[in-house]
């Protein structure tokens, strides 16, 4: 999960409101199940000790929860009288929470919002590439990349003199010309637009084109689609269903290697390592201290959850600094921290992991995560 879109959520105190609510509609009886889902909101924050105007604030968003194209649930953070932050979910919360804390109660979103790459999409042919980017369940329309004046349309017979082989070739310089022009269009805006992974759709001497003329870095993060094309009457479902295996290919395989480079990097100092991959012992944190002290150090480039994690709930020590965060209060007063507050562990690090622009992922049930629920990649040997 990428956090930059919480850091709206840290750069303002506390004390926050934190509502997880499923907003589905799929029954008759929806609109009168909501009301219930709100009261309940309610009576936690009440009885959390939330103040009034807060609370007014998060129940009048949700009172105006439109009824068509709902997502399954819905994350709001509120400090102040104002709803600061509203996130739609992938996955609806398995129950209703609202909770009252010094930091926003972030930590549900890691599974909730779902692990989805921001993907980019462009639609080529020879004409040029219309651009979207898709974060989730939202698409945004990006720039078009036009392309020569001599693309061409359809296909065309053998050449009967040197005037149609003129001008075919012509077409052909055309449609090179525009693959390179879609190429370092693509390449051009791809460190701004966060995008993970792209995908080329369209014909597919066309796509193969623009892929062969990418940057390497791109090309590496790259995949060709079968589905979808320019053309208005172009179909989207099976774009989509090719988009969405992508994804969660991409998911998986970035799971895996980190995880690798997280157990093979919490070896002992000084053991053998067979593998010849960079990471070593000593580059991995595992449990709270651990962990705690390379978030402060600004070391963490991959922090591993997992759903439920036992020491996440802990209580740690924190300061109005995104970095101040220690395990005893003690030591909250030794960085220079006047009056430490407690907060949960997993909401602390995830802050200081916002605030580093760290990678957070999620380790599921079934897979060796690290012990208690909380560990780090770290981007430099302990």
């Amino acid at each position: 999960m990428e956090l930059g879109f919480l850091k709206p959520l840290f750069a303002r105190p506390g004390p926050w409101a934190s509502v997880y609510i499923e907003t589905t509609r799929a029954t008759e009886d929806a609109a009168k199940i909501q009301k219930l889902r709100e009261r309940s909101i309610a009576a936690q924050l009440i009885d959390a000790g939330a103040d009034g105007y807060t609370t007014r604030a998060v129940m009048e968003r949700l009172a105006h929860e439109p009824v068509a194209g709902t997502p399954p649930g819905r994350a709001l953070f509120a400090a102040g009288a104002e709803v600061v932050l509203d996130v739609p979910l992938t996955l609806p919360p398995p129950v209703g929470e609202a909770t009252w804390s010094m930091l926003p109660h972030v930590a549900p979103l890691a599974t909730l919002r779902g692990d989805s790459p921001t993907c980019m999409v462009a639609y080529i042919d020879r004409a040029g590439a219309d651009l979207e980017l898709r974060e989730g369940n939202r698409r945004t329309t990006l720039d078009e990349a036009r392309g020569s004046e001599w693309q061409g349309r359809g296909h065309r017979g053998v050449p009967t003199d040197r005037y149609e082989w003129h001008y075919r070739n012509r077409v052909e310089n055309g449609w090179n010309e525009t693959a390179d022009l879609i190429a370092a269009e693509l390449a051009r805006q791809w460190p701004e637009s966060g995008a993970e992974l792209l995908v080329l759709a369209g014909d597919a001497r066309e796509r193969r084109a623009v892929h062969n003329r990418l940057p390497e870095r791109v090309q590496d993060v790259t995949v060709e689609a079968e589905g979808g094309g320019r053309s208005a009457g172009a179909g989207t479902a099976a774009l989509d269903t090719e988009i969405r295996q992508a994804c969660e290919a991409y998911a998986q395989d970035r799971l895996r290697r980190t995880l690798e480079r997280f157990h093979r990097g919490r070896g002992k100092p000084g053991e053998h390592r067979e593998s010849s991959v960079d990471t070593g012992p000593g580059e991995a944190a595992e449990g709270i201290p651990a962990v705690v002290d390379a978030a402060r150090k600004h070391q963490v480039a991959t922090l591993l959850l997992t759903p439920e994690a036992a020491d996440g709930g802990r209580q740690v020590w924190i300061g109005p600094g995104v970095d101040e965060v220690a395990v005893q209060r003690g030591e909250a007063r030794a960085l220079g921290v006047p009056r430490p507050e407690q907060a949960r562990a997993d909401d602390a690090l995830l802050r200081a992991a916002a605030a580093a622009d760290c990678e957070v992922l999620v380790v599921p049930e079934g897979m060796q995560g690290p012990a208690g629920g909380l560990g780090a990649v770290l981007r430099w040997s302990m």
